[in-house]
């Protein structure tokens, strides 16, 4: 197979690597994320830098997570300033709490162009974060950032919108084309702004663990009616207690009900 270079490094496939080359994306991306010179900003899988280089033009520090060896020996190569720290490690073994400066109460900013390949378990390994957190931007799989910011009574909503918007409120950015990449992937990528509910929870509070059980069935046979889809764990008479029409499907289900519905089977546990 032949291999595929930029910037003289050998493109890793394996690890899904794809390099942000279009300067007016990198710009909009930048001015969408509004960096400050005061704030704690951590870059997921900087790469060659496309975007830590403006960010450390405004920053009086930031912090960078690469996996790739070859790509951190670049980082320390083409960036030498103590404004930078590089971690070379997987971001899913980061403890988040640790990056936060001591004696301080700052929430931490979160930037990065997501290997497609983890994005999605990445944004899960994040939820226990949200209380550090001020906001994320990242670059996702459009057919994954559909996903996430979709709305009840539409094909994308499911497990992954729910989960994400229960810890998030979340929007679409910016819409980049597959040709702003360097190798050029195979589908169209987006910008998603994620923010926690810091002042107002819109939700009400439920075991986690019982919400993310429960749209894993809800959604295993999406187009069954909750009537048969959720009949393992609820009788008619309790979905109708909620004011559910159990003749409705998981994607017609708001947030707020689904909540209804792991306190119940909360308080049958």
């Amino acid at each position: 197979m032949q291999k595929i270079h930029y910037k003289n490094h050998i493109i890793k496939k394996k690890w899904g690597q794809i390099f942000l080359t279009d300067q007016n994306i990198i710009n909009s991306i930048i001015n969408i994320f509004q960096p400050q010179h005061k704030q704690t900003i951590i870059e997921i899988g900087p790469g060659l830098g496309a975007l830590t280089q403006p960010i450390l033009n405004v920053v009086d520090f930031l912090i960078v997570i690469e996996r790739d060896p070859q790509l951190t020996q670049k980082l320390f190569q083409n960036f030498n300033t103590k404004k930078l720290k590089i971690f070379n490690t997987d971001v899913m073994k980061i403890n988040f709490f640790n990056l936060i400066p001591l004696k301080s109460n700052q929430k931490i900013r979160l930037i990065g162009n997501l290997p497609y390949n983890i994005a999605t378990q990445l944004i899960v390994h994040l939820f226990k974060y949200t209380k550090i957190i001020y906001d994320m931007h990242f670059m996702l799989q459009k057919e994954v950032g559909k996903r996430i910011i979709a709305q009840p009574n539409s094909k994308e909503y499911g497990r992954l919108s729910i989960m994400t918007q229960y810890h998030y409120q979340v929007s679409s950015r910016l819409e980049v084309s597959k040709q702003s990449f360097i190798p050029i992937p195979k589908v169209e990528s987006m910008i998603i702004q994620f923010t926690p509910y810091h002042a107002h929870f819109p939700y009400p509070i439920v075991d986690i663990r019982l919400l993310s059980f429960l749209t894993k069935i809800a959604f295993h046979q999406r187009r069954k009616i909750i009537k048969n889809s959720l009949s393992s764990l609820f009788n008619t008479k309790e979905m109708q207690k909620c004011g559910l029409d159990t003749t409705l499907r998981s994607e017609n289900l708001t947030i707020q009900q689904f909540c209804m519905l792991a306190e119940i089977l909360h308080n049958k546990c």
